[in-house]
């Protein structure tokens, strides 16, 4: 297959997800917030073995980046994504090859030998989830296989970058490379915020990378957690975040930082660099109470159908609008999946 093809590049943690419903009980027993996402401390561990022992598990190929990759996949022709991430060499890395087959994503993972993939135990109450996250191989990912033959020539070719934050959490260095080199070959990196524990815990990773980043993308409860961690008096107010976090310096100034802030199904804040004081509204269309099926990985649609249209070229507009369509779209599946067969998305 020819590399030239891939115009999308997305790295992250590869993550089989464990979906459970009516998960009450789970968030009292571990200390768990109903609408949240962690990473997995030492109390957490059994829930992975409870799920499957105690309740219904839906099995969902999973990872944040990966869940975009797949969304981005879906709205552009077969093989304009790949995806990098690391897996162990057991059944689940087989069910994310094959879920990714099914939606059309390639994928060059680092396959770690007698390791375990990752796992993501998903709690669902009612329209909420809250997600408990198990790295495992994820965090073993190595620096020197984005030199490998087989991914090496897919960084040089690709025309945007997709990163989430999660990645930051031990792969700061090889998110800087793809970074550092999308930055200074002019093409468009863009970054994930992806939880509120990411400004948090892990602003100095932020830092690093953000002079490279093109557009940002997250939520309202991680604007808010950047906001609280760099001391903003207005730290609720999304376009003030929004505003200061596309003012931070920029190394490849010719192209002005974008940061979009979704709010659910409310509405999707944007602040352009060389326009900080005219944010920009984009209203949603919220869907009726019985629509809804799962929240799950409804961020990442949105940022796969922003990932679709800035690929395809379309305005800012038209992509928010496509990341819109594509969350929508999510909430009314059991996890982040899609429609089939497809939807016209443009």
């Amino acid at each position: 297959m020819s590399t030239d093809t891939y115009q999308l590049f997305a790295l992250g943690n590869p993550l089989l997800d464990m979906q459970v419903t009516n998960g009450e009980e789970l968030l009292k027993k571990y200390e768990l917030k109903s609408n949240d996402a962690i990473l997995a401390e030492e109390k957490h561990h059994p829930i992975y073995n409870e799920l499957v022992e105690k309740y219904k598990v839906t099995y969902v190929a999973g990872g944040a980046a990966q869940n975009a990759a797949r969304g981005a996949a879906y709205v552009l022709p077969p093989h304009s994504v790949v995806y990098v991430g690391c897996v162990g060499d057991d059944d689940l890395a087989e069910q994310l090859k094959a879920a990714n087959a099914r939606e059309g994503l390639d994928q060059r993972y680092l396959v770690k030998n007698g390791e375990k993939t990752g796992a993501c135990a998903v709690i669902i109450t009612g329209h909420d989830r809250s997600l408990v996250t198990n790295l495992a191989a994820a965090e073993k990912f190595e620096q020197s296989h984005l030199s490998s033959p087989e991914v090496a020539p897919l960084i040089d070719a690709a025309k945007i970058f997709y990163v989430e934050g999660y990645f930051l959490t031990h792969g700061t260095e090889s998110a800087l490379e793809v970074a550092k080199k999308a930055s200074e070959a002019g093409k468009i990196f863009v970054l994930n915020l992806s939880a509120p524990f990411i400004p948090q815990f892990f602003a100095v990773q932020l830092q690093q990378i953000l002079p490279y980043t093109d557009v940002v993308i997250g939520n309202e409860a991680e604007a808010e957690a950047w906001g609280s961690a760099n001391g903003l008096p207005d730290k609720n107010d999304l376009a003030a975040v929004a505003r200061a976090i596309a003012s931070q310096p920029k190394s490849n100034a010719s192209r002005p930082r974008t940061v979009i802030i979704t709010h659910g199904p409310k509405s999707t804040t944007v602040v352009t660099g060389d326009n900080l004081d005219n944010p920009k509204v984009y209203p949603v269309n919220p869907l009726a109470e019985g629509q809804i099926v799962d929240t799950n990985g409804a961020g990442d649609a949105f940022a796969g159908g922003l990932l679709g249209g800035l690929v395809l070229g379309k305005s800012i507009d038209e992509s928010i609008e496509a990341g819109h369509k594509l969350g929508a779209m999510c909430v009314q599946q059991v996890g982040p999946t899609y429609k089939w067969p497809k939807v016209p998305i443009f």
